[in-house]
């Protein structure tokens, strides 16, 4: 801790007492899929998203339905305060799908989502057990099959 840092820590204990050292809100980006039919849908939300207090900037996609909003924020106000438009929001669910392991399984793949996304899942956790697959068409030729082909 250089010198500038010791005085700032030694003028943030006299200011706040020694019990109460809040700290920061830190700088974060909140994306959201919040429904959007029309301009004055996305006039509504940009409005009340730029009234919560540390919002430095909200940015709408009506296409892609996204809305992001920069700021010294939380994800559940900014959520909250969406949803108190009346419209239908959500933290943005999708990732792009080069960051999913299966892209196309059934429940990562969504018609709705934009081109080059997919829906973020959580991959279930790898357990100790490995569950193998057997192919069939190599039991059919097997010598220890007793109704294996007899042509071989």
């Amino acid at each position: 801790m250089g010198v500038g840092g010791t005085l700032e820590y030694i003028s943030g204990l006299m200011s706040r007492g020694h019990n109460k050292h809040k700290r920061k809100k830190q700088l974060q980006t909140v994306e959201l899929k919040v429904r959007m039919d029309c301009e004055g849908c996305e006039l509504k939300v940009k409005k009340t998203l730029s009234s919560l207090s540390g919002v430095k900037s909200v940015d709408i996609n009506r296409k892609q339905q996204k809305v992001t909003v920069t700021g010294y924020v939380e994800a559940n106000k900014v959520l909250k305060k969406a949803k108190s438009t009346g419209k239908k929001a959500e933290l943005w669910p999708y990732v792009p799908y080069s960051l999913v392991a299966q892209p196309y399984a059934v429940h990562a793949y969504d018609k709705k989502a934009p081109p080059g996304y997919v829906r973020n899942v959580e991959q279930p956790p790898i357990n100790g057990t490995v569950t193998r697959y057997e192919d069939p068409y190599i039991t059919i030729f097997s010598d220890e099959n007793p109704n294996a082909c007899s042509i071989m």
